[in-house]
Formats: structure tokens, sequence, C-alpha cells
């Protein structure tokens, strides 16, 4: 008998200590540790299992394990993966490219594992954006001497980031995606200093060729130039040259002052962001022809937060005549009152006006003395753009009822579940739902409410996420599809609602599609999902380089003078179907013309 007792607990321990390695190897996987805290977390157990027999009395052997626990998570918490740059391609020692040569001097690229791609990363387009240039204008980038190496990705504009863990499990929740390896064990850079860009060509000498000048999403808050989503090799090798660059965020991008207003030669405070995102848009236009690209046929795109950006420098005059064409995914800025990513100045100053009183700043000039690390903590969101008087100069509908802006042509869309991913675990109770709809349509709430009745908390929480969809989202394309089909431009709109191993038809699900990247995560998607690929990236690679998306072998897309009440799905079966939300469009337009 005590012989069998004395088994058991000899074999509970053995499974205690297998289960503990194992947990303790995930987190630091998970967490993407340093490799030298693997290592230390190897000698902890080793050394625990030589010394755990030796231990006496149970409570001693409890209070060992409560050790071992507290000095691995010291191990987690020292051995944070370290910041690394990102390599330009896949892969080892790629080949380096021929020297191009820029305004401000030489530099190479590398090229992808075929060869057929050349990718130059980190090509600066400003000066930093520290010390006395927070907070101003972006400024000329300057020369420098020898070759650039472009062979990696500058870092992501300065945001609050979780941990790698965090990271990685909302990744591994949220998209299903994780890889099991050693070889990423490091953090991706965040720094003031980000205003560099990324240029994918196709590979050796080429002329004219059309251009994508790509702008990220993140609700102007987070987000990077690098993400692999919308990788432009792809659509390099449809002949297509494509852009991403990095620019001011949150606090650093869209803060607003009237001092800062005043010290500006342009008057101008609240949009560096912006300003970024035209700065980078003149370097590419003035610089570009060096890749083989052609100035007078750049396409503005971008998702989210990246596509009201491309809304609003389709009204600004200071991008006049350095792009032709835009694409627009999930949001835009043409409604009377937006519902996000924009606001009046006066409720931007009075932000502003928190903040340092927040920070503990009576000046700028202490603001600006501030780590970067310790302002982008702040409590107050800076997400949204405002009329500033140079780089906006009014409400940008009214310069659509001018017929004022720029896009020659407009590629725009959305997703069949926008908000779904806002609203994750959030419900709604049938009482409370009226009130929901009356703080989105004010007094044409009951219209909406006899389309969408709600008798329990499942269909309230249904609709609720229904009507954020339309307001957020598909507004917004319905509403820039019309005023361009009213000055006669050509407007070709597209509603996704493609079902997959990731995060289907939610918000920012098509980019993967559409930049050409789902054979990348072969465990999220199939065959169907890259058929649909091939066909949306070459809508998107027709349009960049003609202004009409449609092509051999692809269903035909009219533009939405052509089908006004029809959209593009994008689904296992591409065809042209009927807008799921007509009826709800008039309702928002009749709330936003009482905003006037």
């Amino acid at each position: 008998m005590e012989r069998t007792m004395k088994t058991k607990m000899k074999t509970g321990a053995i499974v205690c200590f297998v289960l503990a390695a194992l947990v303790m190897l995930l987190l630091l996987e998970l967490g993407k540790n340093a490799l030298w805290g693997w290592a230390l977390t190897a000698a902890l157990f080793v050394g625990f299992l030589l010394l755990y027999p030796r231990i006496g009395p149970k409570g001693l052997r409890l209070l060992a394990w409560l050790g071992l626990i507290a000095l691995f998570a010291l191990v987690m918490k020292l051995s944070v993966p370290p910041y690394r740059a990102i390599p330009a391609t896949e892969g080892r020692n790629p080949a380096v490219t021929g020297v191009v040569t820029v305004a401000q001097g030489d530099l190479t690229g590398v090229t992808n594992a075929d060869g057929s791609v050349e990718v130059y990363a980190g090509i600066p387009y400003a000066k930093p954006p520290v010390g006395e240039l927070r907070w101003r204008e972006p400024q000329e980038p300057e020369p420098w001497e020898g070759v650039r190496a472009c062979d990696r990705f500058a870092p992501m504009s300065m945001q609050q980031r979780h941990s790698e863990l965090y990271n990685t499990l909302y990744r591994l929740i949220g998209y299903h995606e994780f890889k099991l390896s050693l070889s990423d064990n490091f953090r991706e850079g965040v720094s003031e200093d980000s205003l560099y860009l990324n240029i994918w060509k196709p590979a050796g000498e080429q002329e004219k060729l059309p251009v994508i000048f790509y702008i990220h999403g993140g609700s102007l808050m987070t987000g990077q130039p690098s993400y692999i989503d919308y990788n432009g090799e792809s659509l390099a090798k449809k002949g297509v040259i494509m852009i991403t660059f990095g620019y001011r965020l949150g606090v650093f991008g869209y803060f607003a002052d009237e001092a800062l207003a005043a010290e500006s030669p342009n008057g101008t405070t609240g949009n560096y962001g912006l300003l970024d995102q035209i700065a980078a848009l003149r370097w590419v236009h003035d610089n570009i022809a060096a890749f083989g690209g052609d100035p007078d046929n750049i396409t503005i795109a971008g998702e989210s937060a990246g596509s009201s950006s491309v809304n609003a420098i389709c009204v600004s005059p200071l991008s006049e005549g350095l792009f032709r064409r835009a694409i627009g995914e999930s949001s835009g800025l043409t409604a009377v009152r937006p519902y996000h990513t924009f606001r009046p100045m006066d409720e931007a100053l009075e932000m502003g006006q928190a903040i340092k009183a927040e920070q503990g700043a009576a000046s700028i000039e202490e603001l600006r003395a501030i780590p970067a690390e310790k302002l982008v903590q702040t409590r107050y969101s800076n997400d949204s753009m405002t009329v500033d008087g140079y780089a906006l100069v009014e409400q940008p509908y009214l310069t659509y009822e001018r017929g004022a802006n720029h896009e020659e042509a407009l590629l725009n869309g959305f997703n069949g579940h926008e908000a779904d991913v806002f609203r994750l675990f959030q419900t709604v109770e049938p009482d409370r739902y009226p009130d929901t709809v009356r703080r989105l349509l004010g007094d044409e709430a009951d219209r909406f409410l006899a389309l969408y009745p709600a008798a329990d908390k499942k269909e309230a929480t249904e609709n609720v996420n229904t009507l954020l969809s339309i307001c957020w989202f598909a507004y917004s394309h319905h509403d820039w599809s019309r005023r361009l089909t009213e000055q006669g431009r050509p407007a070709y709109e597209y509603l996704f609602t493609k079902q997959n191993g990731a995060i289907s038809d939610w918000h920012s699900g098509e980019m993967i599609y559409a930049y050409g990247n789902v054979w990348r995560v072969p465990s999220n998607y199939g065959a169907d999902d890259r058929a649909l690929s091939e066909t949306m990236l070459s809508y998107w690679a027709n349009f960049a380089r003609t202004g009409d998306p449609n092509g051999p072998g692809l269903p035909r897309w009219p533009t939405a003078g052509e089908a006004p009440t029809r959209v593009m799905n994008f689904d296992t079966e591409v065809r042209m179907v009927d807008d799921p939300y007509l009826a709800v469009y008039d309702i928002v337009d009749d709330y936003q013309q009482g905003l006037k």
C-alpha cells in the first residue's frame, strides 16, 4: 500500500514536471522571448529537477514550485524580445539590386526569392520629426553620402504597443495565425523617427509603370507599413509599383494647439500625419521615375483610416497634380459629419489643452521636451483629422459639392460585417436598443427601428452591429461613389463577403486578397480564396493602370453610374448584387442633411 502511494506521488510529480515544462516553453514561444531566456529557463528547470528530490517536507516542495514560477516570471520579464529591423524580403542574403539615384543620393535594394521583384525599404522622405521638428510640417529629407542600403523596413511610427505575448495570442485567436519558429524572436521597432517609405517594383529596367501609393489603417493611432497583408510583391509581379510608408500617428500626428498654428508659416495644426502623407506622395511623384514608375499615373489607396486619409488627400489643395485615381477600402469622409476620423477644430484644440494639462506642460516647448515613450501613453485618442485651413480648407463634402476634388476615378467598397470585430463580447439589451440607434441617427432612428425590430438581445446586438457597419463604413462608399457619379467621373463599388479561416468579411478582411497575399497563410486560405485573390488583384492592377478595373477573363464590373443600386460582390462567386443597405442609406442621408 505504502509503495503504491509513493509510486502515485512520483507519477504525479513527473506529470507536473512535464506540464510545467510544456507551459513554460509555450509561453516563451508565444512571447517570442530572446533565446537566452530559453537557455536560462532550461537551466532553471534542470536545477529544479536536481534539487526537488532532496527536498523533504511537502510544505517546502510547494514553496519550491512557487519559487520556480516566480523565477520563470522574472526570466519572461527580463528576456523580452529585442527590437530588430524587419528585412525587406524573406530568406538569407538576398541579392542586392543595382544603384538607383534619387534626389537625396544613391541607394540599393534587394530582390525577392525568385529575383522577379526588387524591394527598396526604409527610404527617408522627410527629416525625422523629432526635437524642435515635433509638431511641425514635414521637412525635406537630408541628402546622404555614398550608397544607402535600403534592405530593411524602418521602425513603425510611435504608438502604444502590447506585449508580444498579447500580440501573438491576438493573432492566434482573432486571425488563427501562428507559426512555430525560433527565427522570429524579436520585436519590430517603434520610433518617432518613422518617416520612411518602401517600394516594390518589377525587377530590371522599367519605364512608365503605374504606381499604387498605399496608406495603412489603424484609426490614425496604430499600424505599420511592413504589414504582410499589403506586402507589394504580388502587385509588382502584375507590373504595378507598390508604395507603403510611415506617417505620424496619435498625439504625434493629430495633436492641435493654437501656439503651434501661430508658429507655423502656414498657420496649420492638427493634421501632421496628413501632411506627412502628402509629403510622401510628393516625394514619390518627384522620384518614382528613377524606379521605372510613371509620375503621371499614381493611384492613392488605403484601408480604414488609410481610406479616410485617401479621401482627405482627394480634397486637399496641397495634393493637386500629385496623383490621378483613388482606391478606398472601408472608410471615407464625404458625409456632412463623418462618424469617425474627422473632428471640428474646436474639439481638436480642446483635446490639445487637456493633453498639456495631463502632461503637466505649460507650453509647447515643455511638451516637446517630454520623451516620446511617455507622451505616447496619453489617455487621449488623437484619431481624427480637422479643417486647419492649409491641408484641409473646408469639410470634405463641401469640396465635392464644388467639384474641386482631385480623383479622376474611384474604386471603393466595404465588407459584409465590418463592425463585428470592434464589438466582440458586447451585447445590447432590447430595452436599450432604441437609445443606441438614436445616438447614431437622431430623429431618424424610428425609421431604422421599423426596418430592424429587435425582440431579444441577439437581434438587438446584431442590428446594432449592422447599423454601425453601415454608418461607420458602408454609407461612406455609397456617398463617395454617388458624388463621383454626379460629377461624371467613374466609380466602381464592391461588397466583400468571403468567409475563410481567418477574419472572413470583418473589417480589414479584404486586404490580404486585394494585394495578393493569401498564399502566405495557407492554413487559413484555400484554393477558392487564392482564386478570389487573383481576381481582386487583377482588378486593382487594371484600375491602377487605366482607371478601369475590367480586363480579359474578369466578370464585368460596371460603374456606379451604370448600376446605381448594385455593387460587385467579392465572394466565392464574383458577381454584381443589389446593395443590401439601400433603404438604410436613405435614412442616414436624411440624418446627415439635418446636420448642415
